[in-house]
């Protein structure tokens, strides 16, 4: 029998996923389907009477956003909820706002799949010139980063390796002590604590594409090893058609 449960969920689709620019660190919007994702995902939680101890986020608003449609929904919107940088989404650097198939247009395809999809290669970094930079900076101020701490651009290596310590002295000592977790966060750092919990291959994860706005249920061990495959909740057409979407935002250009 499972010893420990662990829900999280990727936030609904922002203004800027629609608008295929590079995101990362940019502090978008839910997009009006985004922010229908996040009731539905919240519904799914609802439907199966989920409770939680402690709730854990982005510094991000469309991650926040997302998890207080889940509180919300849920009757649940008293649980204590941490926010940190740490489960942001990967920063982008140079490439942030960018239309991607504009940049594919003119630094060529193959360049461009490297940037977001290798594991370890970082887009070019964000200058002070970046017209993003001083959005981006703020970031920095309500996540208490010191200067020399903010990223300038990150592989997903790079954002794994800045989640993972979190994971590992924040989130698994409340786990182990019983509590229910709830992670609303962003595609790139849930993709790290997938990789964890699973000892995914860099080459793996890679290929993993987790869908906005689905929870996404692990029953653990008492090592917090998965017991069986991650489960998503909501209805199976739902659930289809959400993989599908996301599948097909990971080859466009």
């Amino acid at each position: 029998m499972p010893t420990h449960r662990l829900v999280m969920v990727r936030h609904g689709e922002s203004t800027w996923n629609q608008e295929n620019r590079f995101c990362g660190w940019f502090d978008a919007e839910l997009s009006e389907k985004g922010a229908e994702e996040a009731k539905r995902g919240a519904h799914a939680i609802k439907d199966v009477k989920m409770e939680f101890d402690i709730c854990y986020t982005s510094v991000l608003k469309r991650a926040i956003h997302t998890l207080w449609t889940i509180l919300d929904t849920t009757d649940q919107m008293w649980l204590p909820v941490v926010r940190t940088w740490r489960l942001n989404e990967r920063h982008y650097g140079g490439l942030t706002g960018l239309n991607k198939a504009e940049t594919a247009a003119k630094h060529g395809e193959e360049q461009v799949k490297i940037w977001r999809r290798s594991f370890d290669i970082p887009p070019p970094p964000m200058d002070e010139k970046h017209p993003y930079y001083n959005s981006i900076s703020k970031a920095r101020r309500y996540a208490g980063l010191k200067p020399g701490e903010l990223p300038t651009h990150e592989s997903l290596k790079d954002t794994i390796a800045r989640a993972l310590p979190f994971w590992n002295d924040e989130i698994v000592p409340q786990i182990k002590a019983g509590k229910r977790v709830l992670i609303a966060a962003h595609g790139n750092s849930l993709r790290g604590i997938v990789k964890h919990l699973e000892g995914m291959s860099d080459q793996a994860i890679m290929e993993l594409n987790l869908p906005t706005g689905i929870p996404i249920v692990y029953e653990l061990d008492q090592a917090l090893k998965p017991t069986k495959p991650m489960r998503f909740l909501g209805d199976e057409e739902t659930v289809r058609k959400a993989m599908e979407a996301v599948a097909a935002q990971g080859k466009a250009k």
